[in-house]
């Protein structure tokens, strides 16, 4: 199982670790303001780390783009914002 690590540059941008299978990989993932919280989430970092979870279930982490919006994730994957928004910290 990889580990996931986020360091919050500012309120949009996070850079995203992940570490497992003696490999690590680094994104920076930007985050529109207001869309964590169209999904029910309140908690940015939280919804970040979520998000990658739900990555990872599908692809590699290298198979992850190293910079993009946090919101393109639904264009690639469609059931992502139904999903991720069943999952949420409230």
């Amino acid at each position: 199982m990889e580990k996931i690590t986020i360091q919050k540059s500012n309120n949009l941008l996070f850079i995203v670790s992940v570490e497992g299978g003696g490999s690590k990989t680094n994104h920076k993932v930007y985050v529109d303001s207001g869309y964590p919280e169209s999904l029910g989430w309140f908690d940015t970092e939280a919804f970040v780390k979520k998000s990658f979870e739900f990555l990872l279930e599908r692809e590699s982490k290298e198979a992850i783009l190293e910079e993009f919006n946090i919101s393109l994730i639904g264009k690639y994957f469609t059931e992502y914002e139904e999903e991720i928004g069943t999952q949420n910290d409230i």
